[in-house]
């Protein structure tokens, strides 16, 4: 990311500790001995905590927040969480792990890796970073904050900028089981809904728990729970497992508790299921984490899952009622949960692979520790902590109606609120050049369980071999006829639940499987199609010492064809090895073939594009098209392929010719005898563009000739004009003695050839008496515009 900018805080405190930055002094060290000298306290600052709680669940991740109201501000910062009554001298003094949220706002402190501070010193209100609590026993922690404001640096050991909490305080039941039993549901004060998505990342694995690893049928059952309101409990520590609980912890089968849950009708929003994992460790880059995407709202914002650790026993993981709403009215953004494995309280084996040995009467659901057995995968004999075999990761990915909480949300929750959950748009590349769609196959399912059904395409041609070019071929969910949403005459039906387990370990038995109807028919009718299915199955053909014990099969894998013939198979697990400790004789594999729709081809053949044709136009926007033609038999079936394509063409600008105003009436005759001229004149409208024709003359003389002028008239001509001046002067000046003269001077040179110029002239005022007075001297010049052709 590039070299680090050293921050002011770690700045200032070099500068004020007056010490070099050696590392055997211990940089965090003296963070704490500035914070112990220096003693300013500023309630404007806050550390908070969102949820504000007081006490912190060990291995939870909580959202820190460092804020200043406005118009106030910080420069730098520097964060810590220390262990209650430590001095931060040494790396086990320090608790949790923080984690940056942004990278350009926050840093670890070079010198210091536990502390966080920002990357950049500027102007900031608040900064945003995630703490993980640390593992249980830690006690009391400190999360202790100080800034830099100008060149103050605040410290508080106690007050805003310092928050304590403590780990949950254990009950007596909560030291037998390991976790709290009795905890307080608060109502939920959340508007709208929010969806989340959980993901689960199983880390048990021969590396990390070498101890009697099962290499052979490890696995994570099918993952099953709810969204649920507090009046329902899915399960809970310290409770008695349920049937459903039972089947999962036991056998790894979902059915029974699905079934549990639905029952509860409105207590529940959301079934949560994912499939089962086999083998239980995978690297990530060869198959992605389980994930299910389920939803809440203010009754049924509580969330629980369970899965079982196979084989084994009885024993699982999970959450229960998890809390998604916060005190703030809103809903939580991110929850991130490390698991070890439970006891369901119904089997009493000891080890991965122990005989069956039912707990009667049934126990507690309770923690497993690390000394339970000495012959337990998780035996320690000092009683250390066992180590983490999965984490659960919930995250908030929407929010819908009008929410109601007081808490602002930052930049990534508002992007994360408006992301589209469905991208209907087509995302096609202009550079990849397809042929049509074909009509969408028949579906794979003549029932109404879920089926799938296909088109396809043809990609002719890649413009730009930079620009990848997607699916050629596109796939739907779908059921038989029947059974669609838009069908009201009939029922529509659910999946079917998987098949229950065979009646019998040994020989011959049956097993029934469900569904139920999610919507009955408009008209009122009854639904006549069944609900229920039973069918003979064998677990053990023949009962003898040889025999063994197997589970039900798993489900099928994914057709390896996308179309056409493929194959898919299916495994199961041996429970119970035979007794005579021969090998057990039962098939734990099955493959068998699958049809998926069609292949689709394209029957015809067709010739090459021609070239396109000359565009439509000769100047400006038009259209060009292009033709191919049909070379294969029409017997070979209907083309569906274009034959002409027309696309957009453009061509230089056309012409745009002058236009000009009509020409005004002729002037009067510039001369009252004799020959003079007279014009008229005319404006352009719009200038001549892209080499249209130019404008023309805007202004026009001709002769003309009034009479013929007797002799010397000409030259009294001036000496009239003069006279009829006087005459207007007299006029506006009222009968003031005649004392001035006024003397007229001839229009000067037009001051431009062309375009439009200025000519003007002077009026020269002659007193005759020394004592008269000039009444008004404002028309002493006067101005014409001239040569206003263009150029």
């Amino acid at each position: 990311t590039g070299l680090k900018v050293q921050s002011l805080f770690s700045a200032s405190l070099y500068s004020s500790a007056g010490v070099n930055a050696g590392r055997a002094d211990g940089y965090c060290s003296r963070i704490l001995r500035a914070q112990g000298s220096r003693k300013e306290s500023n309630n404007e600052f806050v550390l908070r905590v969102e949820g504000d709680p007081e006490n912190y669940q060990p291995g939870s991740t909580y959202r820190v927040t460092l804020a200043v109201s406005s118009p106030s501000y910080f420069r730098g910062f520097t964060l810590i969480a220390l262990k209650e009554g430590t001095e931060g001298e040494k790396e086990e003094d320090y608790a949790g792990q923080f984690q940056i949220i942004d990278e350009e706002e926050t840093q670890f402190m070079t010198n210091c890796p536990p502390a966080v501070t920002e990357s950049t010193p500027r102007r900031r209100t608040n900064i945003q970073v995630f703490w993980t609590a640390p593992p249980s026993g830690s006690g009391c922690i400190l999360l202790k904050a100080s800034i830099v404001q100008k060149r103050i640096i605040y410290f508080q050991d106690e007050g805003s900028l310092t928050k304590r909490m403590c780990e949950k305080d254990l009950t007596a039941i909560e030291s037998l089981f390991g976790y709290a039993t009795d905890r307080p549901l608060l109502e939920c004060c959340a508007c709208g809904t929010a969806k989340y998505r959980v993901t689960f990342y199983g880390n048990w694995s021969e590396k990390i728990h070498p101890k009697d690893y099962p290499r052979r049928a490890n696995h994570w059952s099918a993952i099953i729970g709810a969204s649920h309101s507090k009046n329902y409990v899915v399960w809970e520590y310290g409770g008695l497992a349920s049937e459903g609980v039972k089947q999962v912890a036991e056998l790894g089968s979902p059915v029974k508790m699905e079934e549990e849950i639905r029952q509860k009708g409105d207590e529940v929003l959301t079934v949560i299921k994912m499939k089962a994992q086999w083998p239980a460790w995978q690297p990530l880059n060869v198959r992605a984490a389980p994930s299910a995407e389920f939803s809440v709202d203010r009754t049924r914002h509580l969330m629980s899952f369970l899965t079982m650790l196979g084989p084994s026993p009885d024993w699982n993981v999970g959450l229960s009622a998890e809390d998604l709403c916060t005190k703030e009215c809103g809903w939580v953004q991110r929850v991130v949960q490390d698991m070890i494995p439970w006891d369901a309280g119904t089997d009493s084996g000891v080890s991965y692979e122990s005989p069956n040995k039912p707990t009667v009467p049934q126990d507690k659901i309770r923690p497993l520790t690390s000394l339970d057995h000495p012959q337990s995968p998780f035996y320690d004999p000092e009683g250390g902590a066992i180590t983490l075999v999965a984490r659960v990761i919930i995250e908030r990915i929407a929010r819908k109606g009008e929410q109601c909480n007081i808490v602002p949300d930052n930049v990534d929750d508002i992007v994360a609120d408006i992301a589209q959950e469905e991208k209907d748009e087509d995302d096609t590349p202009e550079t990849c050049i397809y042929s049509n769609w074909s009509p969408w196959s028949a579906c794979s399912s003549a029932t109404c369980e879920k089926g799938k059904r296909m088109r396809q395409r043809m990609l002719k041609a890649q413009l730009d071999l930079s620009v990848p070019c997607p699916h050629t071929q596109d796939f739907e969910p779908c059921m038989g006829p029947g059974c669609s949403d838009e069908d009201s005459s009939t029922c529509m039906m659910s999946e079917w639940i998987t098949w229950s387990p065979c009646s019998m370990s040994c020989g011959m038995g049956t097993r029934s499987r469900e569904r139920y109807v999610k919507q009955f028919p408009d008209d009122g009718s009854v639904c006549t199609l069944p609900t229920e299915e039973t069918e003979n199955c064998a677990v053990n053909e023949e009962c003898s010492p040889s025999s063994c014990l197997v589970t039900e099969w798993g489900e099928w894998d994914l057709c390896s064809a996308t179309c056409g013939l493929g194959m898919k198979r299916r495994e199961r697990l041996v429970k119970t090895p035979p007794a005579d400790g021969s090998i057990c004789g039962a098939e734990v594999l099955e493959v068998e073939k699958c049809m998926m729709p069609e292949c689709h081809t394209i029957p015809c053949m067709l010739t090459l594009w021609s070239d396109w044709s000359d565009c439509s136009v000769t100047c400006g926007k038009g259209l060009r098209t292009r033709q191919r033609t049909l070379k294969s038999p029409v017997e070979l079936g209907e083309c569906s392929e274009e034959l002409e394509q027309v696309e957009k063409c453009m061509l230089p600008e056309c012409p745009v010719h002058c236009v000009m105003s009509e020409w005004t009436e002729w002037s009067e005759c510039n001369k009252s005898c004799g020959k003079g001229h007279t014009i008229r004149t005319r404006m352009v409208v719009m200038e001549p563009q892209f080499g249209g024709d130019s404008c023309a003359e805007t202004i026009q003389r001709k002769k003309c000739k009034i009479r013929k002028c007797s002799r010397g008239q000409g030259i009294s001509d001036e000496k009239k004009w003069r006279r009829d001046q006087r005459e207007k002067r007299r006029s506006k000046q009222g009968n003031e003695p005649e004392n001035y003269n006024i003397l007229m001077a001839f229009w000067t040179e037009c001051t431009k050839m062309c375009g439009g110029g200025i000519q003007e002239r002077l009026m020269t005022v002659k007193q005759r008496f020394r004592t008269a007075q000039l009444s008004s001297c404002k028309d002493r010049k006067e101005i014409r515009a001239c040569n206003v052709h263009p150029c």
